[in-house]
């Protein structure tokens, strides 16, 4: 199931609106074949394992193996036919997936499936770790808001930005190597009009190796002033173009769930101001914290989180620290308890 883990993460920020996944297939120990699903209306990380154990064994070689899976196999037939028929067609003897679907289409429905077909079903393997790599996928299903990262670097101090005259990074080149990581994994990018405004960013992934296989993020523009958006910024006038969207400041919760509904959206991930990052977070759209903590101090005018303030405080779990050269990454979940 670690292997399997290995292979789904592979499609993080590459599946939506599907879940990342993936699937390992094994026999008297021997490792058959392994597969992720690589963007929606391509075959499922199951389909994938298959033909690539085909390729290397043949076909006679599935008969009576384990294929272990990340999620439950999909029991509906979509751009793609239903991966438990592919199972039980290959002949597989067990069945090994973490956890259920939480599409209710598929909720459940595998199990039956496949025992009344001969195979052996058990779940429930390494349910924690796959957890933390579906969460986006399960929280769109509960809810139909997008998993939402509020990402910044920042002085000791809490500021966003350096006195006059000095660069513009707070952070290292280490640092801002793995924000490019981090885009690779999102379907869309928030940012404001402010934002747009003063600094004119293109919010892309700028490393070949982690644009292959999928597009550039949506890069969304909050703001209530349409009209004065610079129009010479390049997320409107570079070859990207067509995946900038401006929605309206007024209305977080309902354009977070446009982004769902429209464009197929499960994680996004904040790059601005310390205003817009309070209204989310005052908002209760905020789901992970990640925080690039420079080591200077910079006494500026423009803190990381200038909101009206909180009524109680908020406390992260699943916390992990990361040093890239001199800068600090710390990330979390926000507590919902």
């Amino acid at each position: 199931m670690r292997l399997a883990l290995d292979e789904a993460r592979k499609g993080l920020g590459r599946t939506a609106p599907n879940p990342p996944v993936g699937a390992v297939i094994v026999r008297n120990g021997q490792l058959l074949g392994k597969g992720w699903h690589r963007a929606a209306g391509q075959p499922h990380a199951e389909r994938e394992a298959i033909a690539d154990a085909k390729r290397q064994h043949g076909e006679e070689a599935l008969r009576g193996a384990t294929i272990y899976i990340t999620l439950e196999p999909c029991s509906t037939t979509g751009k793609t036919p239903p991966c438990t028929e592919g199972i039980i067609e290959a002949g597989f003897s067990r069945v090994v997936y973490s956890w259920v679907d939480a599409n209710p289409k598929h909720w459940g429905v595998a199990d039956k499936l496949l025992e009344e077909a001969g195979v052996e079903v058990e779940s429930g393997v390494l349910g924690d770790e796959v957890e933390a790599l579906m969460r986006p996928f399960f929280k769109v299903q509960k809810t139909g808001l997008p998993w939402v990262i509020w990402k910044t670097a920042m002085s000791l101090d809490g500021r966003l930005t350096r006195p006059p005259g000095e660069s513009q990074w707070l952070s290292g080149e280490q640092a801002r190597a793995d924000v490019q990581r981090l885009r690779s994994e999102v379907d869309a990018i928030l940012t404001t009009g402010e934002t747009v405004r003063r600094d004119k960013p293109a919010l892309t992934i700028r490393v070949p190796e982690l644009l292959e296989g999928r597009q550039q993020p949506w890069r969304v523009v909050f703001t209530g002033d349409e009209a004065s958006l610079p129009q010479d910024a390049p997320l409107f006038t570079d070859e990207n173009r067509e995946r900038t969207l401006i929605r309206p400041r007024e209305d977080l919760k309902g354009s977070l769930k446009r982004l769902v509904k429209e464009q197929g959206v499960l994680t996004c991930m904040t790059e601005a101001g310390g205003i817009f990052s309070a209204a989310l977070l005052e908002a209760g759209l905020i789901d992970e914290v990640v925080i690039y903590l420079a080591p200077m101090i910079c006494g500026g005018p423009h803190p990381a989180m200038a909101g009206a303030g909180l009524a109680q405080s908020l406390k992260l779990e699943q916390l992990n620290y990361k040093v890239f050269g001199d800068t600090v990454r710390m990330n979390g979940c926000i507590e919902r308890r």
